[in-house]
């Protein structure tokens, strides 16, 4: 189909952003450019640390590594267009740029579910099966489930994005978000969405839910196998191995369920983009500290790092 006489097919899409801020601009673009430098160089940290020292090339920091790949595109994706759009007041994208940017964007959060998942799994192991862990979670098996997550959500992005590509974009061209996020751009929609709405739904459940409920399992099998440890120091040493692990999925869910309820409810859409800013950028900023404060391993190898360096320019 293609659009009535008195309505013109989109090529733009105007994002409105954060109007109404004036007075706020020079603040607002300070403390979101130097969040996006702390994510980045937070995250690029873990992927460098996890690469090149040895102690850390184990399957949890393995697929830390790529979780904060995950953290690292997902923030790129978004924020270099947010600060721009905060001092020219809205931004403006090509059409596809902007079904592009939701594609990525798409691919990007949905994987951190799985891997996230995966990594719970990686905690069930040692903790509950320890003598086993080692031969279960070998390199082959960690690499079949993380290049398996990958490929998944791809597959699932993919032919929801089809789908959505096929339905007509006539008249209206705005929306008021600071990124090509799906609910407002399906809104834009001048087709029957309600086929797409049935498809998102079951892929949400499927990519977000499962895994989900998948994670919940797991620590009530770890919780009950902590309980039946005797020794308190036991308890306490089982339960360090999956702090850290167990507080990303607290920060990761807790702002995933608080956007899903803004994409449902009848909440502002000032309150919407709030909302949206938790996933896109407390999260990705939440996990290096937690696994930088928090973790023993990730401290030995700041340190050793911190030393080479120091003991390099001494030697020049």
């Amino acid at each position: 189909m293609m659009c009535e006489e008195n309505q013109t097919q989109v090529t733009q899409i105007r994002l409105l952003g954060f109007r109404g801020l004036h007075k706020y601009k020079p603040l607002l673009f300070i403390v979101f450019l130097l969040t996006y430098i702390f994510i980045l160089a937070g995250n690029l940290l873990i992927i460098l640390l996890v690469t090149t020292i040895d102690h850390l090339k184990t399957p949890m920091f393995y697929f830390l590594k790529h979780l904060s790949t995950a953290d690292v595109l997902i923030t790129s994706c978004v924020v270099p267009v947010m600060l721009d759009m905060i001092f020219v007041e809205e931004g403006v994208l090509p059409f596809w740029g902007c079904m592009i940017q939701l594609y990525f964007y798409s691919i990007w959060g949905f994987v951190q579910c799985f891997l996230i998942a995966v990594m719970s799994y990686d905690r069930y192991l040692a903790i509950c099966h320890p003598l086993r862990y080692s031969s279960l979670m070998d390199p082959d098996l960690c690499l079949r489930l993380v290049v398996g997550s990958w490929i998944l959500v791809i597959v699932l992005i993919s032919n929801e994005f089809i789908v959505l590509i096929q339905f007509n974009f006539c008249g209206l061209n705005y929306i008021d978000q600071f990124f090509c996020d799906f609910g407002p751009i399906v809104e834009l929609a001048t087709s029957d969405i309600s086929i797409l709405m049935l498809i998102d739904f079951v892929y949400s459940m499927f990519g977000i839910f499962l895994p989900f409920a998948f994670i919940i399992v797991t620590y009530f099998c770890i919780f009950f196998t902590i309980l039946k440890i005797s020794s308190a120091l036991g308890k306490r040493k089982a339960f360090s191995t999956c702090s850290s692990h167990l507080t990303t999925v607290c920060a990761y869910y807790g702002t995933l369920i608080a956007v899903c309820i803004a994409r449902s409810d009848d909440s502002s859409s000032i309150v919407n983009k709030y909302r949206s800013l938790l996933y896109i950028v407390v999260t990705p900023l939440i996990n290096p500290i937690i696994y930088s404060l928090r973790n023993n391993e990730i401290k030995k190898a700041m340190e050793k790092i911190i030393s080479q360096s120091y003991q390099n320019g001494r030697n020049r």
